[in-house]
């Protein structure tokens, strides 16, 4: 048992575990820099070295070496220690989403203003949920939101509250828009009296390339999946306006009740937008709650050559928009907004404990009133230091890059012989591809592209991503480094080829 320890001639004490905490007194303050300066230097070693996308073993090497780590010492050991073990099975063995050759999933390299602003979160510890434990942070936060809305061009009363991502965000929008709706059309309180009997009526809208979350969030929200109606897409992979209208014709001709209507700026595959504008007005004449998930596409505020993009997201009634993605933030970091603020009714619930009634009576702002979950990070504070310190001048610069190296990507595959690009002109900075030489049939050509994704990854050669499209397996690269060029892209192409022939040749000889 460790004994406590007073000093004297100071009325602070100190104990044997204050070389555990950062706090005012020397022994925190020195364990601090200690800290940072060992975890400082063991990274700085290990990215240096990190030449690849990924250098690291199979998935069962990587799960053998982890499994055969020690989780839990009696007495402790040193940080230093602690580092050199896992040097090999955890920070080697991980994927450098910095590399220029990192372009596989919706997965930024994160910005060294965000990474600052970490370290200065983590160590304040603040929770968002109530004013007496952020304090000045709740403040920030109504800034940034308040900056956000002014970028998207929302009404005078929109509001909005930080959130982990795209997932949370989505499923908010179409919390308020169910509860909205019920109250409305029957006058029910969702929150005090749950769901009216004739809920099964009640369906949602959006495309058949929307987010996942769409069908995951209706099915948490007691809607069950089957109330969400898929929108046929065009060619360009965005909603048809005209088949939009004839699933409402459809959906109120036999009884339904369309409620929502969910529009995508910036589809995962395609990167692809759907007609905002146009959604906007089917949205008003039909009264339905009309959400934007612009959990991709929504850094477009910032774009000098691509916001007009999204036009019409002003009109809204709530948007997702995500800042682990073109906004380079460190995992993770969202943001769920609303054209307005009074819709934020249907999350408040008042606890005396934490948010009492009287706080609001006396001013004080508790920001869980506006959020589906309690304890929450203060994440607004990376999105303030970057723009702050990076500025959105140099913001725009490296996102309308990473839209010149994607339609350089896309015409560098139009024009080699043994590719195929599904989108030519890509919407925002994904290109769905696959290597496709002629001769070879549809079933072979589909294991070959899954080998090769593995193989360029296994061997450090690039990390990019495949997908299904129409039960065809292609690949897929997600331009969000703006440190990626064009050479990087052929490097890539040319190393598929030489794995997509060698493979080839590999089968014919074995078969």
């Amino acid at each position: 048992m460790h004994s406590l320890q007073v000093m004297k001639g100071d009325e602070t004490a100190y104990n044997a575990f204050d070389d555990l905490f950062f706090h005012r007194g020397a022994e925190g303050l020195k364990a601090y820099e200690e800290i940072v300066q060992h975890v400082s230097t063991k990274l700085t070693e290990v990215f240096s070295d990190f030449d690849q996308p990924y250098k690291g073993g199979r998935p069962d090497e990587v799960r053998k070496a982890i499994s055969g780590m020690v989780m839990a010492t009696r007495q402790g050991e040193t940080l230093r220690d602690l580092l050199e073990e896992i040097d090999v099975p955890f920070l080697r063995n991980n994927l450098h989403v910095s590399h220029e050759k990192s372009v596989a999933h919706l997965h930024c390299p994160p910005l060294l203003s965000g990474i600052a602003a970490e370290m200065i979160i983590s160590s304040y510890n603040q929770s968002m949920d109530s004013w007496d434990q952020s304090t000045a942070a709740t403040y920030v936060e109504r800034e940034m939101i308040a900056w956000l809305t002014q970028r998207f061009g929302l009404s005078e009363i929109s509001d909005g509250v930080f959130s982990s991502g795209g997932s949370q965000s989505n499923y908010m929008g179409l919390l308020l828009a169910r509860d909205s709706f019920c109250e409305k059309h029957w006058g029910c309180n969702v929150q005090q009296e749950g769901l009216p009997s004739a809920f099964k009526r009640m369906k949602i809208l959006c495309s058949e390339d929307a987010h996942f979350t769409v069908q995951k969030s209706a099915s948490q929200l007691g809607l069950g999946a089957e109330a969400v109606v898929t929108v046929e897409t065009d060619h360009n992979h965005r909603l048809s306006i005209y088949d939009c209208h004839e699933k409402i014709e459809m959906l109120r001709k036999e009884g339904s009740l369309p409620f929502a209507l969910v529009g995508t700026c910036g589809t995962t595959d395609f990167g692809s937008i759907d007609p905002l504008e146009e959604l906007a007005e089917v949205a008003g004449e039909n009264g339905l709650w009309f959400h934007v998930d612009a959990a991709f596409g929504g850094a477009l505020i910032l774009s000098r050559t691509h916001a007009h993009k999204l036009n019409g997201i002003q009109s809204a009634d709530s948007i997702t928009v995500d800042f682990h993605k073109l906004f380079y933030q460190p995992i993770s970091c969202g943001a769920f907004l609303v054209n307005d603020g009074r819709s934020f009714q249907y999350t408040n619930y008042h606890a005396d404990y934490l948010n009492p009634e009287a706080d609001e009576e006396e001013g004080i702002t508790n920001l869980v009133n506006k959020s589906v979950v309690t304890t929450r990070r203060f994440d607004a504070f990376k999105l303030f230091v970057s723009l702050r310190t990076v500025g959105t001048d140099r913001f725009a610069e490296m996102i309308d890059h990473t839209f010149v190296v994607a339609n350089q990507s896309a015409q560098l595959l139009e024009d080699l012989d043994h590719f195929h690009v599904l989108n030519q002109t890509p919407e925002l900075n994904t290109i769905v591809f696959r290597f496709q030489p002629r001769g070879i049939a549809r079933k072979e050509i589909n294991e070959l592209n899954r080998s090769i994704q593995q193989q360029l990854f296994e061997q450090g050669m690039a990390a990019i991503a495949k997908t299904k499209v129409q039960e065809d397996i292609y690949l897929k690269f997600t331009l969000l480094n703006p440190r990626t060029e064009i050479q990087d892209i052929d490097a890539i192409l040319k190393d598929i080829e030489v794995l997509g022939f060698n493979e080839i040749k590999t089968r014919r000889i074995t078969q």
